[in-house]
């Protein structure tokens, strides 16, 4: 399948998740992340979860790396640039929903791409190989290309790989594992 098509199915398919499987399948993701080898990093960038989407729920990760002491990173998005400006989440961050409904910080304290040591990236549908399909603006590609050569990068599906390659672009950066509620995919 092409991504659009892609797109597509796997919104169709989140879209019939009970909100309860949503909740059981994001706990279980968290308690998989677990298990990853990420523990001695200390900066982790997070997507906040945008519920019309029905996206995994980050909020038990966040708690996960809150009682880890880690430095968590949260981005606010420039739909001109299509780049992210990314913020340390405090007990003073203010978030608001943007007009996509994506909980943003207002400001704080700007962190360089440079900086993250782990991404959670967001996704519709990943393959075998750790390609992913997003929603197609180029958001994490972009944001992901700035990192540092060695940042970890963690995909969150409530679904299995797909089978079939995703068809990819020079600009597509592949995920170094993708966590679902039932498996730790390493690529």
């Amino acid at each position: 399948m092409d991504k659009p098509a892609l797109r597509l199915h796997y919104k169709n398919l989140r879209q019939a998740l009970s909100p309860q499987a949503i909740e059981d399948k994001s706990l279980a993701i968290a308690n998989k992340v677990l298990s990853l080898d990420i523990w001695d990093k200390t900066y982790f960038h997070l997507f906040l979860t945008m519920e019309e989407q029905r996206e995994v729920h980050t909020d038990f990760i966040l708690h996960l790396l809150a009682g880890k002491d880690k430095e968590v990173i949260v981005s606010r998005s420039d739909f001109e640039t299509h780049r992210m400006i990314h913020f340390l989440l405090t007990d003073n961050t203010k978030l608001v929903k943007n007009k996509f409904g994506i909980p943003e910080p207002v400001d704080g304290i700007e962190v360089p791409s440079d900086k993250i040591d782990v991404v959670f990236v967001p996704l519709l549908a990943f393959d075998e190989k750790g390609q992913r399909v997003g929603y197609g603006k180029g958001f994490y590609d972009r944001f992901l290309s700035e990192c540092k050569k060695d940042v970890i990068t963690i995909g969150l599906s409530f679904f299995e790989a797909e089978n079939e390659t995703i068809d990819v672009f020079d600009t597509d950066v592949p995920l170094d594992y993708c966590v679902t509620p039932e498996k730790v995919y390493s690529f």
